[in-house]
């Protein structure tokens, strides 16, 4: 790719409460699977990147978790941190919302909005709106609550609204010189991503009392000379009567969650991967500073 001689980039946080579509949107800006996607909450728990690259700009998105207003625990301050950090160290904010709601978490989110910076409101999910003369008065609403730069309707699954907050992205960005390599897609490992691919499948195949107190810790990532991954991942879960509940009748349901997980690694790694996984019990993980350090959080 030749690039523009007056090359464009910069760091872009993706901010919203917890599902808004944050990750779903990042991925698909990005082009690749780098943040997982589930509909309950804590689904992101890290700061991630994802990264595009174009002949004339590099965009740096910077995935956020959902600011989280209950369950203040050490993991919930942790990410809490994350999102105030992120909005301190970026040239531009999208604020995402969901059509036809807005309510006290986002209010939340919109006070912690830097000033200085040229903020985008993006309305997501717009195309499950069945009165389309509703949408107006909305953004309307919302858009008059903040000074911002830019009021995007979208629906983060649709490639065309994707491309056109490019569009409208880029004259916001610095003229600067591309801060990652050309083909990068994101500043985290292999070892990461596969922990994340794996929490993503244990937070989408179990209920809703499971997921809020699982954690993954990858114990062994080895790359062979063919390209094959060996993986060795502990599942971190905060009460005994979880444990049934994730191995399921024979570990039936723990060999479901390791065979999708496996099967997504395979194609976002583009090799083969042998992954194994056990379930360990850590009865108050979630404010284990020394524990939460170890997987990540600061």
């Amino acid at each position: 790719m030749s690039l523009s001689d007056s090359f464009r980039a910069g760091y872009i946080a993706v901010v919203g409460r917890p599902n808004v579509g944050k990750s779903t949107l990042v991925n698909a800006l990005v082009g690749a699977k780098i943040s997982i996607v589930s509909s309950k909450p804590q689904t992101t728990r890290h700061r991630i990147l994802g990264v595009r690259t174009e002949a004339a700009a590099q965009y740096v998105f910077v995935d956020t978790p959902g600011f989280q207003t209950r369950h203040r625990n050490a993991l919930n301050q942790s990410m809490n941190r994350v999102v105030s950090q992120t909005l301190a160290d970026v040239e531009v904010v999208l604020f995402l919302v969901e059509a036809l709601r807005f309510g006290p978490e986002d209010e939340k989110v919109l006070k912690l909005l830097p000033a200085g910076r040229p903020v985008i409101l993006v309305v997501n999910k717009v195309d499950q709106v069945a009165d389309k003369a509703r949408l107006l008065p909305f953004l309307q609403q919302v858009a008059a609550r903040h000074d911002f730069a830019e009021v995007v309707p979208l629906s983060a699954l649709a490639a065309r609204d994707g491309e056109r907050l490019m569009t409208i992205l880029a004259p916001h960005l610095p003229e600067s010189p591309p801060l990652f390599e050309e083909e990068a897609i994101t500043d985290r490992s292999e070892r990461f991503l596969a922990a994340e691919i794996l929490r993503e499948k244990i937070f989408r195949l179990t209920g809703d009392e499971v997921p809020y107190g699982v954690a993954v810790e990858i114990e062994q990532f080895q790359q062979e000379a063919s390209g094959m991954r060996r993986i060795a991942a502990v599942i971190w879960i905060d009460r005994e009567a979880h444990k049934p509940i994730l191995l399921g009748k024979g570990g039936e349901h723990l060999k479901r969650i390791a065979s999708e997980a496996r099967q997504d690694m395979e194609r976002l790694f583009d090799a083969k991967v042998f992954l194994n996984c056990w379930v360990k019990i850590k009865s108050g993980w979630m404010d284990n500073a020394a524990l939460l350090r170890s997987l990540g959080h600061d």
